[in-house]
């Protein structure tokens, strides 16, 4: 298995994050309970175009869900993977045809094969990363228990 730090620099994370506007998210859930819901929810939250792609449900927090990626009209900045690792490959090689600029894969959605196939595609890999969570930690200010207090201080040592 590939060392799977060269897919997790800091600095590619926030570029991704800071110039995506639109995300595909492969196999985001209707259930409220799956991380894929709360991801989708968070995200869709924090002002990203949330596009669902899941064959079993036609609508997920309130937009269009596509069967598949290739079935996506617009254009996606990040593909965001939910789905089991044997699954990467066919998803990186649709993420590259429909012209997609990352593939973000979920923890545990590790696969050699999938990341080359989106490598020699041209799109930037981030692998076993939770977007939600590096979002929060580059951009949503994060606090230590994993969620922002909304608090502002000008106290030496607090929330920044």
């Amino acid at each position: 298995m590939t060392d799977l730090t060269r897919y997790q620099d800091p600095v590619t994370i926030q570029r991704v994050l800071h110039h995506a506007t639109t995300i595909a998210i492969v196999g985001l859930s209707s259930n409220e309970l799956r991380a894929s819901y709360f991801v989708g929810y968070y995200l869709k939250r924090h002002g990203y175009h949330v596009i669902p792609v899941n064959p079993r449900e036609t609508e997920i927090l309130g937009e269009r869900s596509y069967p598949s990626l290739v079935d996506v009209p617009v254009p996606v900045d990040v593909v965001n993977v939910f789905r089991a690792p044997e699954a990467l490959p066919g998803i990186a090689r649709d993420a590259v045809a429909m012209g997609a600029d990352s593939v973000w894969c979920q923890f545990g959605v590790i696969n050699d094969e999938g990341n080359r196939i989106a490598e020699d595609g041209g799109l930037t890999v981030i692998v076993d990363r939770c977007l939600k969570v590096e979002h929060a930690r580059y951009i949503g200010r994060m606090h230590w228990l994993g969620f922002n207090t909304q608090r502002i201080t000008s106290v030496r040592g607090g929330l920044q």
